[in-house]
């Protein structure tokens, strides 16, 4: 029987390695810095311009989980709304190549990478996607690889792979 929340939804067999998504655009504000901060991550380059200056970043600075939860939220928008997800499994290589600055504007690309289904559980499929974030000048600001769960669309129909 149907998923009535993912009926509509790309399931497991609908993806393919290599697909590619755009993410974003989104600018940083020094409000967005300061309030994130402010919450989950309060140093002083990323509450205040003047210590931020002076500190190896040189300037306001988003915290790097901020960095990370703008670009799941652009994946969520791209993405994962719009297949069957069933939630997260983790992530791996996260790496911040340089700070999102006050100002900048972040975007980039999220590709399928893997796909698997799982031996344990055959309603259940195993999707990786790489990150790659860049600000508005091309640098790179962060690399991630996400594992999610996707709903297969027929559990009996085909072996694990």
């Amino acid at each position: 029987m149907p998923n009535p929340i993912t009926h509509d939804r790309r399931y497991f067999e609908d993806l393919a390695e290599g697909e590619t998504f755009a993410l974003g655009p989104m600018k940083v504000t020094k409000t967005d810095i300061i309030e994130f901060a402010t919450e989950f991550d309060p140093f002083p380059f990323h509450l205040d311009e003047k210590a931020a200056k002076q500190s190896l970043l040189g300037g306001l600075a988003a915290s790097g989980w901020q960095t990370g939860g703008l670009s799941l939220r652009m994946l969520v928008d791209a993405l994962l709304s719009r297949v069957a997800s069933m939630g997260g499994l983790g992530f791996a290589g996260l790496k911040w190549k340089r700070p999102l600055m006050k100002g900048d504007t972040l975007s980039g690309t999220a590709t399928i990478t893997s796909l698997r289904r799982s031996n344990s559980r055959p309603e259940m499929g195993i999707l990786t996607v790489a990150f790659d974030m860049h600000n508005q000048r091309g640098e790179q600001v962060m690399t991630l690889n996400l594992a999610n769960l996707v709903e297969v669309r027929n559990p009996g129909a085909g072996a694990a792979q």
